[in-house]
This record gives structure tokens, C-alpha cells and sequence, in this order.
């Protein structure tokens, strides 16, 4: 609804964009290319955000996403959208915080 409504009204500054967070055990290359697949039938120039996960807070126990697994699903989402971009990839290099005892 939102991309007929308003999404060519704005092409460069795009009102409507798509976000996924590679959460370690949670999402794979093959969830990453459904929602591509859904995000294509509608227009595969629509941006499409993958974006690192650093575990913090409620879910310390998880790893941070892995280049291993950003590289996959960034490739899998680029077979089917034009506008792929990766977010917090700063996150890659830091260390999570110790948890508490």
C-alpha cells in the first residue's frame, strides 16, 4: 500500500525501505531470499538494509553476525534487488561486553 500510494513520488529519497537484522541462528541466506523474493515482486529497486547484529542487553548470548554470514546473505539478496546495503558494519570488529556471573 505504501509503495503504490507514495514510493515513485520520492525515487531518490525513497519513503519506503526494508530492513533485516542477521541475527546469529535466526536468520540465514534463506529467509534473506524470501524476503527479497517478496521485496522483488513489488519493485526490486526498492533499498533493502541488512544490517549486523551485536548482542546487547536481552540477548548477550548470542555472537555478533559473522562476515561468513553477511557475505552469504548480502549475495543472495543481490540476485534478486538492485539496492542492497549493508548496516553496522563497524560492529564487526568489536568484541561483545562480558556478561555478568
Amino acid at each position: 500500500m505504501v509503495y503504490e500510494k507514495f514510493y515513485n513520488d520520492r525515487p531518490d529519497l525513497p519513503v519506503l525501505t526494508a530492513t533485516t537484522l542477521l541475527v546469529p541462528g535466526y536468520t540465514d541466506a534463506e529467509e534473506v531470499d524470501r524476503i527479497a523474493s517478496f521485496i522483488a515482486n513489488i519493485d526490486e529497486s526498492i533499498p533493502y538494509s541488512l544490517l549486523i547484529f551485536f548482542p546487547h542487553f536481552m540477548m548477550r548470548d548470542l555472537p555478533v553476525t559473522t562476515i561468513e554470514q553477511v557475505t552469504e546473505c548480502y549475495k543472495t539478496a543481490k540476485k534478486r534487488l538492485k539496492r542492497v546495503n549493508l548496516g553496522n558494519l563497524n560492529l564487526l570488529t568489536r568484541k561483545p561486553f562480558a556478561t555478568a556471573s
